[in-house]
C-alpha cells in the first residue's frame, strides 16, 4: 500500500494544492495528515485527494469546531483529535503532530508501532535502524525550512521517499 504523509500546511493553499496533485499522481491509497492546518479553510483543498485522508490536530490548529465540520462534509476524510492508530495492510502507523515531545519519544522507544508519524519540527526526517520506523514529512507550507515537503510510504517495503514540491 502507498501511503501519503502531509503535515504542517498552515493555510498555505498554492502548496497545499500542489502536494494534493503530488499524492494524486503518486496513485497513493491513503494520505495521512499529521496536523497542523491552522485554518478550516485549507480543508477544501485537502477533499480534491483522490485517497481517504486521516488526519490529527497540531499545537496551531484553531476553530476546531469549524474544523471538524468541514472534515465531516468531506466523505473519506476523518479528524481523529490529537493521536491516531492507522493500520495500513499489515502495518500499524501511530499518528500525532509531536509537539509533545515526551510522548513522542515514549512512543517511538516503546516500539508499539511499525512506524510513527509526526510533524511539528517542519524538518523532514526519516529514522530507520530501531524496530520502529519514524517518519516526519517536513513541511508542505515551506514556511520555516523554505522547503515544501510531502513524503511516500510503501508499506509493502517499509521505503519512505520524501516528495520536494
Amino acid at each position: 500500500m502507498l501511503v501519503g504523509l502531509i503535515s504542517d500546511t498552515h493555510d498555505n493553499l498554492p502548496l497545499t494544492r500542489r502536494a494534493v496533485t503530488a499524492l494524486n499522481d503518486a496513485c497513493v491509497d491513503l494520505v495521512l495528515h499529521a496536523g497542523d492546518y491552522v485554518a478550516p479553510f485549507v480543508i477544501p483543498v485537502l477533499a480534491d485527494l483522490d485517497a481517504p485522508l486521516i488526519g490529527v490536530l497540531g499545537n496551531n490548529d484553531g476553530d476546531l469546531p469549524l474544523l471538524q465540520a468541514r472534515f465531516a462534509k468531506n466523505a473519506g476524510m476523518e479528524l481523529r483529535g490529537r493521536f491516531a492508530c492507522v493500520t495500513a495492510d499489515d502495518t500499524t502507523i501511530g499518528l500525532l503532530h509531536g509537539d509533545e515531545g515526551e510522548l513522542l519519544q515514549g512512543l517511538i522507544e516503546r516500539e508499539a508501532f511499525d512506524v510513527i508519524v509526526h510533524g511539528h519540527t517542519h524538518k523532514a526526517r526519516v529514522s530507520e535502524g530501531k524496530a520502529t520506523l519514524v517518519v516526519n514529512p517536513g513541511e508542505v507550507c515551506g514556511y520555516l525550512s523554505g522547503q515544501a515537503t510531502a513524503a511516500l510510504l510503501d508499506t509493502d517495503t517499509n521505503n519512505v521517499t520524501i516528495l520536494h514540491l
